[in-house]
């Protein structure tokens, strides 16, 4: 905890996506109060995307943290809030290229378990 998971455009293949990862760990511990050492994060490219009626034109990045139960719902917006603003400073416009960018942040099940070996 927390699994971090971002989907990106392969129109953004320019990104330094480690740097952001870094960086978003930084954001999660001061926001959330999570341990550093906790925080896993994996990069997705996406192969086909669609916006709207357009298959092009568009890059999509979207943020999903998944956090123990226990943050307030003002905690969670924070997040949430910090994470867009963090993209915007990586994640520079492009002409031509509509820019979506987004940020969830979610309880994870009571289910969920994890082991370290």
């Amino acid at each position: 905890m927390p699994q971090i998971t971002v989907e990106r455009s392969p129109h953004l293949d320019d990104v330094d996506w480690e740097e952001f990862a870094l960086a978003l760990h930084a954001v999660v511990v001061e926001t959330a109060a999570a341990r550093l050492e906790a925080c896993k994060t994996r990069v997705l490219r996406t192969e086909d995307e669609v916006v709207g009626a357009e298959r092009e034109r568009h890059a999509v990045v979207n943020v999903s943290i998944a956090l123990l139960a226990g943050r307030s719902d003002e905690t969670k917006a924070r997040l949430t809030e910090a994470v867009v603003e963090l993209l915007r400073e990586h994640v520079e416009p492009r002409d031509g290229l509509g820019l979506h960018l987004s940020a969830e942040v979610r309880d994870l099940d009571p289910s969920y378990r994890k082991a370290e070996v």
